[in-house]
């Protein structure tokens, strides 16, 4: 029995849509508090002729005044049309939600993984989540959808596919199978910064390709077994209040029938499957095709300006890399198409449409999401808060004297604060490379693997902090397979859930990076952590 007189009271939570604009709030008024202190802190660059430092002085920007209202008033559609996730999300939708209307991906979970152990699954979509960071973070705005989709259709919580989705590509972000974005952003601040102590060093591209092979694998098994054993049994099962979860009514129905029309819907999705596999190759070859130099027609997905194939794919006018997102919708959407043709699940372009558009309807707070959350973040920049921060936080770097592995460690981990504020690994890079690479050198660590440290720094709290742009995604796809009407996923509870991830992730991070320092292992071709 309830004791009478005990009143409880009912827990109140803000939608993450409140939060942001709270915190936008929060951020204009530290900014007018900084300011009026006059916070600021010099950081080095490095001139690129003379190699030589340059101090660079970074100030508060007030946002609590008339320039800084003006500011956030006359950017506020800018902020929101500019920001990355909003258009990546859109483009990668609509190829998945053709394919999705037309049964495409239904019928590839039902024939393929559907019959795969649960492990597998989890260790695949954490494996190709982490090497999508290969071009910079459309894995976000592809895989989270589409791991949402298998994993409803799989009989799997969606949340869990989220969860695991957003994990792989945020605490595995710059580790893949061959040299991609984060060379060609990270490489040009590591040789100027080595050239501090040797004017001949040199970095190649392929300096870090051994050791970002390897650990993408490393972190996938280890974050397969982080969702399987702890993050999954937290989440539960996702319990359905639709058609497709109630007890199955029992009829009478002619047997003989029901298994002909099994075996001509089997011929049917056969009959697609083969149509989306031609379409598939077609796809496939004509995009090698155009990333193929020096044949007729080709390379029209190549930035021929740049010398380096690398930096003809990868770039920052890399046609390539810019148009990746695209490319993998007219994939699914192309294929999806061919696929309902061929199994005749679709009648014409007037269902194909409608279909899609029906898996828009519950996105609508997403936007919303998007549009505050840019602000947000468009705002904390202008602040230059972050910078100013990390440039803080190299500067004590710069004052302790450490070598070997607590150098390493402390490198690893400051930066990997600074991560929280400065989620760029480029601008980070840009103000610990001065620091970073000389004190490494001195110690005899390669220029090679101080870049290595900051990819690991950038991996361990990437996926950790509101000001990562593509968090929104997560949070807000969380929001939409939410069954629970009066409860969002807040800020708070999303960071919760990943938190063992986030954790054991780290320390992972920080045994990679000592243990291959001992070891002394290659992790390039012809390069070891040491000089």
């Amino acid at each position: 029995m309830k004791e009478p007189g005990k009143l409880r009271l009912k827990k109140f939570y803000f939608h993450p849509i409140t939060i942001f604009i709270v915190l936008s709030v929060i951020t204009v008024l530290i900014s007018g508090f900084l300011s009026l202190f006059e916070a600021q802190a010099t950081y080095n660059t490095i001139n690129k002729n003379t190699y030589e430092l340059e101090p660079v002085l970074i100030t508060v920007e007030n946002l609590l005044s008339f320039d800084g209202f003006k500011f956030m008033i006359s950017n506020a559609a800018k902020n929101f049309l500019s920001f990355g996730p909003l258009g990546t999300l859109l483009i990668s939708l609509i190829g998945l939600t053709i394919a999705e209307g037309t049964g495409f991906i239904e019928m590839l979970t039902r024939r393929h993984l559907s019959k795969m152990p649960y492990f597998m699954i989890t260790f695949i979509l954490i494996f190709l989540s982490t090497i999508s960071s290969l071009i910079n973070e459309v894995g976000y705005a592809i895989l989270i959808p589409l791991a949402a989709m298998i994993y409803f259709m799989n009989n799997r919580n969606p949340i869990l596919g989220i969860v695991t989705a957003f994990c792989g590509v945020s605490f595995g972000y710059g580790v893949s199978i061959f040299v991609g974005s984060t060379e060609v952003s990270l490489i040009n601040y590591t040789k100027n910064a080595a050239r501090l102590i040797d004017e001949t060093a040199h970095v190649p591209l392929t300096s870090n390709l051994i050791f970002i092979i390897i650990t993408s694998v490393i972190l996938s098994i280890v974050g397969t077994a982080i969702i399987e054993k702890i993050i999954a049994p937290q989440i539960g099962k996702y319990k359905r209040d639709d058609e497709s979860s109630q007890t199955e009514k029992y009829h009478s129905f002619d047997l003989e029938e029901e298994e002909q029309k099994q075996i001509e819907r089997e011929k049917y999705d056969k009959r697609g499957l083969q149509y989306a596999l031609v379409v598939a190759i077609i796809i496939a070859f004509l995009t090698i095709y155009a990333l193929t130099p020096n044949l007729p027609y080709s390379g029209m997905l190549l930035d021929m300006k740049e010398k380096a194939y690398v930096n003809q794919l990868f770039g920052d006018n890399a046609y390539f890399q810019d148009g990746f997102t695209y490319i993998v919708s007219l994939f699914f959407a192309v294929t999806g198409i061919a696929y309902g043709i061929g199994s005749k699940s679709i009648k014409n372009d007037k269902e194909i449409i409608e279909n899609a558009a029906k898996k828009f309807n519950n996105l609508g707070s997403v936007f919303i999401l998007m549009f505050v959350a840019s602000q947000f973040i468009a705002i904390f920049r202008k602040t230059n808060i972050g910078f100013v921060i990390t440039a803080w936080l190299a500067s004590f770097l710069e004052q302790l004297q450490f070598g070997g592995i607590p150098l390493l460690i402390i490198a690893l981990l400051l930066m990997a604060i600074s991560n929280f504020f400065l989620t760029s690994a480029s601008s980070k890079w840009l103000i610990f490379s001065p620091v970073v690479v000389p004190m490494f050198m001195q110690s005899n660590i390669s220029p090679a693997y101080a870049q290595i440290v900051i990819r690991a720094a950038d991996s361990m709290t990437k996926g950790f902090t509101p000001l990562m742009a593509s968090f929104v995604i997560y949070i807000g796809y969380l929001n939409v397979y939410n069954l629970r009407k009066n409860k969002p996923y807040t800020i708070r509870e999303s960071l919760k859930m990943i938190t063992p991830y986030f954790v054991l992730i780290s320390i992972t991070w920080i045994l990679i990076i000592v243990i291959w320092y001992i070891v002394g292992l290659p992790i390039g071709p012809n390069v070891v952590p040491t000089i």
